[in-house]
């Protein structure tokens, strides 16, 4: 699923993303250190993947979803 990337904290790896449909979900430290990243910025186009209704992985849009 992709989203964009609404705020980041770059001290606690965590933030939020607009759904395409407007929503907001929040993701964690967990969800951010699953992937590749280092940093995330307002705007930025994403993959998620959600698990039990929160984002379990969080990856730039241009990066496969690890398994």
């Amino acid at each position: 699923m992709q989203a964009t990337v609404r705020t980041f904290d770059q001290q606690t790896r965590s933030g939020t993303v607009f759904l395409d449909d407007g929503s907001v979900l929040t993701f964690g430290t967990r969800a951010f250190d699953a992937g590749p990243l280092r940093l995330l910025r307002s705007g930025q186009r994403v993959n998620i993947k959600v698990a039990d209704g929160e984002i379990a992985v969080i990856t730039l849009s241009t990066f496969p979803l690890p398994d």
